[in-house]
Order: C-alpha cells, then structure tokens, then sequence
C-alpha cells in the first residue's frame, strides 16, 4: 500500500473536481446497487499514464453538457478493499489501473482499461468518455 503523503495529491486532483472517493467495499456496493442512473468510477493510480492521461481525461470529460450521474473515484494500491470491489463489477475486464468504467443502473456499460489509456492523449479519451455519456447518460 503507498504511503497516504505520496497519494494525497493524486487523489484530490480529482476530488477537487468533485469526484466523491470511495474508500471501502461497502461504498462501493452502497453506490452502485443503490443508485439508479449513471455512475462514472476512475480507478486511479500512481502511474505517470494517471497523471498524464486519465485524471486529466476524466476532469475534461464531465465538463461536458451531458455527465453521469455520480463521478466516483478509488485508488488502487491505497483503498485496496473499494478497488477490489470495483473491479468485482467490471468483470469480465481484468484489473487494470488507472481504467475508468461507466454503469447504468449498477450494470457495466462502458469500460476504459490501460491499455487505452497509456500513450493516448487525455482530449482523446475524453471525446471516448463523452460518447459514452451521451449514450448512456
């Protein structure tokens, strides 16, 4: 687990923004079983592809007219037990970090993994994010 001085900074980038953290399973579940409509969850991380890519992508992302419902965030490699229960509900995607994942209804609908997230530019997976937003939001 990284030290809570190291990831401070990460983290608010995006719960500056109003991304709400969640920190344990229970949030998790609390969040998307509850809650109908959209939610967003950014699984951050330290990775400079974090940094350079996806908080950036995701900030751009709910400037947009038409956003989720909830923007939600957790921290992989710090709150261990709410990543690992996202991750349970973006199956059958394997853990990936950072990733973002939208669901409707508490139903996966659209998933951003590493893979599409190193190496591309933030505006990029931005424009992915609000065509997703426009479709299920």
């Amino acid at each position: 687990m990284y030290p809570e001085e190291i990831v401070i900074p990460m983290r608010q980038d995006l719960t500056s923004k109003g991304f709400k953290e969640l920190i344990t399973a229970e949030d998790v579940d609390n969040q998307l079983n509850n809650n109908k409509g959209t939610s967003l969850v950014v699984i951050n991380s330290v990775c400079g592809c974090a940094a350079g890519n996806a908080r950036p992508a995701a900030k751009l992302a709910v400037e947009n007219n038409k956003v989720p419902d909830n923007i939600l965030t957790v921290f992989a490699g710090f709150h261990t037990e709410a990543t690992n229960q996202v991750r349970k509900y973006c199956l059958p995607y394997p853990p990936s970090s950072p990733s973002m994942a939208l669901f409707k209804d508490g139903s996966l609908v659209h998933f951003i993994e590493r893979h599409n997230i190193e190496g591309k530019p933030a505006h990029l997976i931005a424009e992915n994010l609000v065509a997703a937003f426009e479709e299920y939001c």
